[in-house]
């Protein structure tokens, strides 16, 4: 009966839930309050080869199947959103891409600090003009003397000002349309790199997101990622994973507002007796549950095919937009089952409704899912 997990995908899984409980969870509410970026605890995760758990062992990696990451992924988001998102996009949108389209060069100097936790990375391809329409984007690169000039603006970047190197998108041909746009590895230690104030989030409120500008950023020939032209190709590559991970974030966020709500229905009392005994609370802990069970099975499906090899470009898209939107749903309902209390910094139910709201919107939002789907049934 699916899902079937290895020895070493439930090792993985349970040392992701002790690490997550006994390490992440503690101060996330903490965190929550302050903005304080965790990084103590992503250098552990590091450590522990979660930074960059598809990449091979002999680049720092963990050498992990895509399956074991999305299980993890899960657990981390279950303590805290903030430090899964951060977990997500240095594996899925800088390690990934570079693992895929990289030299044998580039793996070595860029894939060995990333993947060990070193320095963190990130993607560079939303403009403040150019989100779900990627092909509009206005950031330009130069072809210079050793390399390349950037200049431009990006918009809503998760790990600016913590993170060193960002997979980036630039235009090097303007006459040619969307093949005229290409990937580049941008060292952010660098002048010319501007990064805004961390943008004052709903949620995810520790996990570092800016503006960044521009300005003669240099890049060096060598940094060039793929062909010149290949930038969409590079950014769109990995968009099946990275879809399936924020699915996982968002089932693991949704998991912890079913447990929370459970464990309140049962102590919370109203009109002599536990909540839990009144039949319109059950009603919804039912439909939580139920959309629950059937997030979690697209999810790992999804997981299941893309580690094999198989094309699941619908199942990940169906994934996302199921998982996410009934996270929302679910979380929604954990706030009503809390009543007044749900409405509350106290109580962990109100992050959690904060935290999951993004995950129907980025990596792709749920309109964007809906049209993926639909494009490829109508082949």
């Amino acid at each position: 009966m699916f899902p079937q997990f290895t020895e070493d995908q439930s090792a993985i899984r349970e040392a992701a839930h002790a690490f997550a409980m006994a390490e992440i969870d503690p101060g996330a509410a903490a965190r929550d309050a302050s903005g304080e970026f965790p990084k103590a605890i992503l250098k552990q995760l590091g450590e522990m080869g979660f930074l960059g758990m598809c990449v091979p062992e002999a680049y720092g990696g963990g050498g992990s199947d895509f399956l074991s990451y999305i299980l993890a992924l899960e657990q981390v988001a279950y303590a805290d959103a903030s430090v899964a998102v951060t977990m997500s996009v240095n594996n899925s949108v800088a390690c990934a891409p570079i693992l895929s389209f990289g030299t044998p060069q580039q793996k070595e100097r860029y894939l060995k600090p990333l993947a060990s936790g070193e320095v963190l990375g990130g993607f560079m391809l939303t403009e403040p003009d150019a989100g779900s329409d990627a092909a509009a984007l206005k950031t330009r690169a130069v072809h210079v003397e050793g390399g390349w000039q950037l200049n431009g603006s990006k918009a809503w970047i998760t790990n600016g000002g913590v993170g060193r190197y960002f997979v980036t998108m630039a235009r090097t041909d303007p006459d040619k349309g969307k093949k005229g746009i290409s990937a580049f590895i941008l060292d952010a230690h660098q002048p010319g790199v501007i990064m805004g104030p961390p943008e004052a989030k709903m949620g995810l409120r520790s996990s570092k997101t800016v503006m960044v500008a521009l300005e003669d950023a240099f890049v060096p020939e060598e940094a060039l990622l793929g062909k010149p032209g290949d930038g969409l190709k590079v950014a769109f590559g990995g968009l099946d994973g990275g879809r399936i991970g924020i699915a996982a974030q968002a089932l693991g966020i949704a998991q912890r507002a079913m447990d929370e709500s459970v464990a309140y229905a049962r102590t919370r009392r109203s009109f002599g007796k536990p909540i839990g005994e009144h039949q319109m609370i059950q009603t919804y802990l039912a439909e939580m549950e139920a959309r629950l069970q059937a997030s979690r099975l697209l999810v790992y499906r999804a997981a299941a095919m893309k580690e094999a090899g198989r094309t699941c470009t619908v199942e990940a898209a169906t994934a996302k937009l199921f998982t996410t939107e009934s996270a929302v749903w679910i979380c929604d309902r954990a706030v009503q089952i809390y009543g007044g209390y749900g409405y509350s910094h106290e109580y962990l139910v109100e992050r959690l409704y904060r935290d999951v709201r993004v995950t129907t919107i980025y990596e792709g939002t749920s309109e964007i899912q809906r049209m993926v789907i639909a494009r490829e049934l109508l082949k």
